[in-house]
């Protein structure tokens, strides 16, 4: 995929992996265009890149994403890719998790990090198909092919979009859109928290990495441990689960 020359929207855009994109979009000569709930971190991302063109919106409510596919189709129609970034991770004990008074606080996972990519998704695709040149880049996580058990909603939504990317680049394979699957491993960012990452690949790392891969023409691609996870066997992905739960099961007691 050529970086240059697109108009990109980038979900969850102003923090994080999504605004590191952003700034490589950008960096190459590409129009972007950043969605997020918080006013205050579009601001700041258009503080530092005046040309950046920003909206507020929750992706995870179904008349956000219906009225930012408006607002995009009509104010911005020449968009041609679609960064699907946004998602949340949360980490609990189902043993202790109370799901029938909170199942809505549980129920945010899957709203977020599945219905709503995979709604974005079909409602860009038809319009992306009549370009001469679209991407839809999925943003999932080493996590959905070697889930980490404390965090066991967030792995399997990102092994449904895993699934789903898989399936919808078979459907647009004779069309011009491109789709690329970016799994991140643990990246130094705020998801499920602050200081959850500090451990994790430093953001601009990865995101250079990924960009040399998006530009060499790759479809699907990892990061250092989650590269590696999209290549285990069985066996290996059974010993890496277990190996992270029990080094990490104290966190959710």
């Amino acid at each position: 995929m050529n970086v240059a020359g697109n108009t990109v929207l980038i979900t969850g855009g102003a923090s994080g992996i999504g605004f590191a994109f952003a700034e490589r979009f950008i960096k190459a000569g590409s129009k972007v265009i950043i969605c997020g709930r918080r006013e205050e971190k579009l601001r700041e991302a258009k503080e530092k890149y005046p040309d950046i063109i920003t909206r507020v919106a929750d992706v995870s409510s179904e008349a956000d994403r219906l009225d930012l596919f408006d607002w995009i189709t009509e104010n911005h129609p020449e968009v041609n890719v679609l960064v699907n970034n946004a998602g949340i991770q949360q980490r609990y004990n189902i043993l202790t998790a109370d799901a029938k008074d909170n199942w809505s606080y549980f129920n945010q996972e899957i709203t977020a990090n599945i219905e709503a990519p995979m709604h974005l998704a079909m409602l860009f695709v038809p319009h992306f198909a009549q370009k001469d040149k679209a991407a839809i880049i999925n943003v999932t996580s080493g996590l959905g092919f070697t889930p980490m058990a404390i965090a066991p909603i967030y792995s399997a939504t990102k092994a449904a979009m895993h699934s789903f990317t898989v399936s919808i680049r078979h459907q647009l394979s004779e069309t011009a859109v491109d789709v690329i699957e970016v799994a991140p491993p643990a990246v130094n960012t705020d998801l499920g928290g602050v200081g959850l990452h500090t451990f994790g690949t430093p953001v601009d790392e990865f995101a250079d990495a990924i960009f040399e891969q998006i530009e060499a023409g790759s479809s699907e691609m990892g990061y250092a441990r989650s590269e590696k996870a999209r290549k285990m066997t069985r066996e290996e992905i059974d010993q890496a689960v277990a190996g992270m739960y029990e080094n990490m099961k104290d966190s959710i007691k």
